[in-house]
């Protein structure tokens, strides 16, 4: 195995649940969230030997599995203008939820309020519920770490107002 393999592999195992989630904030599905998450693992392996280590790699990882986000999310929102999407499919995915009382409710009303972000402050939320320090959300989105502590806040209040609107 060659050096590259295993530096892919050793950080895969320890970022992958965090890169799935960060794909599935910006999909619509599950099956989007597992597509996006493949395309997030090629760009990431055919980047291996761009990474020149001025960050960690975890936070290379998360710079590249936003950027993949993005592309998708961008190419998805002009797709809509040529699809219709049935209402039928967002009600199966829901129905696959188990329901586990009002915990269960509020999980549901807080992925979906964060859905509804806009894209940078919803890179911003996805990257501090990972439980990423201010310094490392700001190396990842290129933001002073004093605007990401504002923008945070601002968007805990938004989501705030959104799950209490849902509840």
């Amino acid at each position: 195995m060659e050096k590259r393999e295993i530096i892919f592999l050793s950080a895969l195992e320890e970022n992958q649940d965090k890169l799935y989630r960060i794909c599935s904030i910006y999909s619509y599905s599950h099956e989007d969230a597992k597509d996006l998450f493949q395309e997030v693992l090629v760009h990431i392996w055919k980047s291996m030997n761009s990474f020149k280590g001025n960050s960690s790699i975890s936070t290379w990882m998360y710079r590249i599995a936003l950027n993949v986000c993005l592309r998708f999310k961008s190419k998805y929102t002009k797709n809509q203008k040529r699809f219709i999407r049935l209402d039928s499919m967002t009600i199966a995915n829901l129905g696959s939820e188990v329901n586990n009382g009002i915990d269960n409710e509020k999980l549901l009303a807080l992925r979906k309020c964060v859905k509804s972000l806009n894209e940078g402050d919803k890179a911003i939320v996805a990257l501090y519920l990972e439980g990423l320090a201010y310094r490392e959300i700001s190396d990842i989105l290129g933001l002073s770490e004093n605007h990401i502590a504002v923008k945070i806040k601002r968007i805990k209040s938004k989501l705030l107002n959104c799950i209490n609107e849902m509840l």
